[in-house]
C-alpha cells in the first residue's frame, strides 16, 4: 500500500514573525508548507530555507487586492494539488487615531486594514472550505488578536477587523462542521516579533509588560505551537473556539 502523502498547509504572512514560526512548527510536524508573502522575497527565501523537511514553496500575493486571494489559492492548488490546512495569519496594523488624522487617511487605512485582515481571510476560507468539503474535510486556523476584545484606540480598523475575524470563524464553524471542515481562532496579545519590537523596546515597553500578569510577552513559538496544535491535533468538538494567548492580560467571561 502506498504511503499517505503528508498534509499541505497554506500559511499567509509566512516570511516573518508569527507566520514564519507557524510555518516552521508545521514543517517540523511533517507538513508541506505553502508560504505566502507579499513582497519581501529575500525574507521569504530565508524563511523557507530554515524549514525542516522538503517540498515547501513560496507564493507572492498582495492580499489587499481581492483578486489576489483567488490567484494565490489557485497557484497553491496547482503546485500541491490540495490544501488540508489554511492558516490566515497575514495582517497589518496601521495607526489612524480618529482624533488625529484627516478623513482621507482614515478612509485609506480603514479600507486597506479590513481588506488584508478580514476580507482576505474570508475569501481564502471560502475557497479552502469548498476544496476541503469535496475531500475528507480540513482545518482553518485564524490568527486574531486581543485587540478584538479590548479595542484599539489608535488603530480602530485593526480592532474591528479582528473582531470580525472572530465572528467569521465562528460562523464558518457552524456552517461547515457537517462537512468536517473545522475552524479555530487564536487571539494573541503582545508577541515578541519584529513588528512589535519598536513598541516593546520603546518608551512604552515597560508599561506593556506591567500589564501582563505573566510578566512577559508571548514568544512567536508559543503562538505557533498553539496554532499547530489546532491545525493538527485539537479535538473536532473544539471547532468554533477562540483561544487566548495573552499571559492573562485580558480574561473573557
Amino acid at each position: 500500500m502506498a504511503a499517505a502523502l503528508p498534509p499541505v498547509a497554506l500559511v499567509t504572512g509566512a516570511s516573518r514573525g508569527i507566520g514564519r514560526a507557524i510555518a516552521h512548527e508545521l514543517a517540523a510536524r511533517g507538513v508541506r508548507v505553502a508560504m505566502h508573502y507579499r513582497r519581501h522575497r529575500a525574507a521569504a527565501e530565508a524563511a523557507r530555507a530554515a524549514l525542516p523537511g522538503t517540498g515547501h514553496a513560496l507564493f507572492a500575493a498582495d492580499l489587499a487586492d481581492p483578486a489576489a486571494c483567488a490567484g494565490l489559492f489557485a497557484a497553491v492548488r496547482r503546485a500541491f494539488r490540495r490544501i488540508d490546512i489554511l492558516v490566515n495569519n497575514a495582517g497589518i496594523y496601521e495607526l489612524h487615531p480618529p482624533e488625529a488624522v484627516a478623513f482621507a487617511a482614515w478612509q485609506r487605512r480603514w479600507e486597506r486594514t479590513l481588506a488584508v485582515n478580514l476580507t482576505a481571510p474570508a475569501h481564502l476560507s471560502f475557497l479552502a472550505a469548498q476544496a476541503m468539503r469535496r475531500r475528507t474535510g480540513g482545518r482553518i486556523v485564524n490568527i486574531s488578536s486581543r485587540g478584538a476584545f479590548r479595542g484599539e484606540a489608535n488603530a480602530p480598523a485593526y480592532g474591528a477587523a479582528k473582531a470580525g475575524l472572530n465572528a467569521l470563524g465562528q460562523s464558518l464553524a457552524k456552517a461547515l462542521a457537517a462537512h468536517r471542515v473545522l475552524v479555530f481562532t487564536l487571539a494573541p496579545g503582545w508577541v515578541d516579533t519584529d513588528m512589535a519590537a519598536e513598541h516593546l523596546r520603546g518608551p512604552r515597553g515597560a508599561a506593556i509588560v506591567r500589564d501582563i500578569p505573566l510578566g512577559r510577552v508571548a514568544t512567536a513559538r508559543e503562538v505557533a505551537r498553539a496554532a499547530a496544535w489546532l491545525a493538527l491535533d485539537a479535538p473536532e468538538s473544539m471547532t468554533g473556539c477562540v483561544i487566548d494567548v495573552n499571559g492573562a492580560s485580558y480574561l473573557r467571561t
